[in-house]
């Protein structure tokens, strides 16, 4: 278990914030965030791969049902 981080002053109060949240505070920080443009393009990229995947799991399990009804099931 950590201690807390020093005591920080803000807005003229003393606050005392864990370490922890200090430390993801000054990581986040350091993130490169995507911009609005490039989280649309990516959006669009995983919605089209899941559309497809599903499209082929769908027609790949409509198959297996065939199959199965008409040899396992007869």
């Amino acid at each position: 278990m950590t201690a807390p981080a020093a005591p920080e002053t803000r807005g003229g109060g003393r606050r005392f914030v864990p370490r922890w949240i200090s430390d993801i505070l000054s990581e986040l920080r350091k993130v490169t965030w995507p911009s609005r443009q490039e989280v649309f393009h990516l959006t669009v990229v995983v919605v089209v791969v899941s559309l497809f995947f599903g499209a082929i799991l769908g027609a790949a399990d409509m198959g297996f049902n065939w199959l199965i009804e008409n040899t396992v099931l007869r």
